[in-house]
């Protein structure tokens, strides 16, 4: 009888969690960051850009989904000081040649699949939408309590983002600009 009781009780617990619902847990968009780096022949540039909203969405401890929009107008350089060149910068930035923030206000990424890793380590394929143009990328995201991590590469000439890339232009020399940039994202939630 005591056997017949716990195997009713495992499965209750096993159907319980089998069934148990999807749950959204909304980004603290003022306690997250997003972080960008750029690199050129002669040397990189780095700054920040806000979340405008997103989430993600856990059944149970698991990770399951998630999305998220990018403020693009927010973009700022951060290894400069005002009067060196960072309005310039920042400008150039947001302008048609890279980003066009005037047109293209928010990127998106939205996750497709997710497949766990490790503990708390989870490999996601997601669309990433920058200028209208959507591309899979694929990042590996560690979730710890109410914090997730994760870095990726973006390749910006998939979205027509082409100025200065060596891959579209011919004699740029120490004006190459890398194709890929890196963005570093801590989510709090």
């Amino acid at each position: 009888m005591k056997n017949l009781k716990t195997i009713a009780i495992a499965l209750l617990v096993a159907f319980s969690a089998a069934t148990a619902t999807a749950q959204t847990k909304k980004i603290d968009v003022t306690k997250s960051t997003v972080n960008w780096l750029g690199k050129k022949v002669t040397g990189q540039h780095e700054g920040t850009i806000n979340l405008k909203e997103g989430s993600l969405i856990f059944k149970g401890k698991k990770l399951k989904g998630g999305t998220f929009t990018v403020d693009m107008t927010s973009m700022t350089n951060t290894d400069m000081k005002a009067g060196e060149g960072k309005e310039k910068l920042e400008g150039h930035l947001k302008s048609a040649d890279f980003f066009g923030t005037d047109k293209f206000q928010t990127s998106t990424l939205v996750f497709k699949t997710i497949a766990a890793k490790g503990k708390n380590v989870y490999t996601v394929t997601a669309d990433l939408t920058i200028k209208d143009k959507t591309n899979p990328v694929t990042f590996d995201i560690t979730v710890n309590k109410n914090t997730a991590t994760t870095s990726l590469k973006v390749d910006r000439t998939k979205y027509d983002i082409k100025y200065g890339s060596g891959s579209f232009f011919d004699n740029l020399g120490d004006k190459a600009i890398s194709d890929n940039f890196d963005l570093t994202v801590s989510l709090k939630f």
